[in-house]
């Protein structure tokens, strides 16, 4: 594991651009619905890609989150915990990237600025202390879980394979709610999270466009 700053460097840049510009390879298989095979209409086609597009900004931010927390922090075991999360969450990205395939959609093509954007907290967050990083991590999996159970309202009905991949994305994200807790955690103040919650906003909704 890379501990000097140097080597964190050429990782870090490495990692973003694996993030943008390299398909995405899953470690764990795409999870599935056997027995449910997945029929759509054209709108329904369109309403699918539009969100599995969120999603997968969702998860190109995931990337750039924990890649910037693993820089700032001097901790190595900590810098580990951000790793593995991390690695959870490219599985996500290639799964998002291989449903937008599927349904004949594209990637958001602001994904360089949403990553950019979300390193950019990440670093101030592991910048601010390794307790609040990792509140921030609680923070942004708790609004994460409960995104991806809208999304499940909101995809077609018998859009099984995607919905098997959000249901799974959210389970991931619950456990990482809880190890980051469980890694030391300190809540973030109602503002902070006000915050988070509006920039969010603005990514979900200019993601399902752009």
């Amino acid at each position: 594991m890379p501990n000097t700053l140097q080597d964190r460097f050429f990782t870090t840049c490495d990692a973003a651009l694996r993030t943008l510009f390299v398909t995405p390879h899953a470690e764990r298989a795409c999870p599935t619905l056997p027995g449910e095979a997945t029929a759509l209409t054209d709108a329904e086609k369109v309403q699918s890609g539009a969100l599995m597009r969120v999603n997968h900004v969702g998860e190109v931010c995931a990337q750039a989150l924990y890649t910037a927390q693993a820089f700032a922090t001097k901790n190595e075991v900590l810098r580990a915990h951000y790793i593995k999360a991390s690695a959870d969450e490219t599985n996500h990205l290639a799964w998002t990237q291989q449903r937008l395939d599927e349904l004949g959609a594209r990637p958001s093509l602001l994904n360089p600025l949403w990553y950019g954007a979300a390193f950019g907290l990440g670093l101030l967050a592991g910048r601010l202390g390794d307790p609040i990083s990792l509140g921030f991590v609680v923070e942004t999996e708790n609004q994460v879980e409960a995104h991806l159970e809208s999304h499940l309202s909101l995809l077609p009905a018998n859009d099984h394979a995607s919905r098997a991949i959000v249901a799974q994305m959210k389970d991931d994200e619950v456990r990482h709610a809880v190890d980051a807790q469980k890694a030391g955690a300190v809540p973030l103040p109602p503002p902070v999270k006000s915050l988070m919650t509006a920039a969010a906003k603005v990514m979900t909704t200019v993601a399902h466009r752009i």
